[in-house]
């Protein structure tokens, strides 16, 4: 396997196209960042008041990842087909904030604990629920978003 670079047109043993490329990344990921700490913030605060007993089915959690997933499809129809917005709201709001908040590690873990306490069904029926949910989720606010677009430049 050859060692190239993923850009050719920068070299990074050059000292300025390294700090070139550092400089445009920084904001970037102190974007993501800064939006990871609030989205994981408030699912954490969301676990707090609605806590889920061991064994029981993490309706929190399935809440939370259905919610973020339909305002991740609110919000990418927005920036993408009606607000040029500035370079950082995405990665701020999308990655950072609804990445941190929407929670599929926390999925992942939940399964996995029903299944080791043996609640086997619980969690596959969590599993199906989730990924049913949120992808329909996703689907139906993107689509809606769209319709009242459509129907306001009418």
């Amino acid at each position: 396997m050859r060692d190239e670079p993923a850009d050719p047109d920068v070299d990074l043993h050059v000292p300025a196209q390294r700090r070139e490329v550092l400089r445009g990344q920084w904001p970037v990921v102190a974007a993501v960042s800064l939006g990871g700490a609030v989205g994981a913030s408030a699912r954490y605060g969301a676990s707090l008041l609605w806590p889920t007993a061991p064994g029981a089915f993490p309706l929190t959690t399935l809440v939370v990842n259905v919610i973020g997933c339909g305002v991740i499809g609110v919000f990418m129809v927005v920036i993408t087909d009606v607000w040029a917005a500035h370079r950082l709201v995405r990665p701020f709001f999308g990655t950072g904030v609804l990445g941190g908040f929407t929670t599929f590690s926390t999925y992942a873990v939940d399964i996995q604990r029903l299944v080791d306490g043996g609640h086997a069904t619980t969690g596959l029926l969590y599993l199906a629920a989730t990924m049913s949910a949120a992808l329909a989720a996703v689907w139906t606010t993107a689509h809606l978003t769209r319709r009242v677009i459509e129907w306001r430049q009418s």
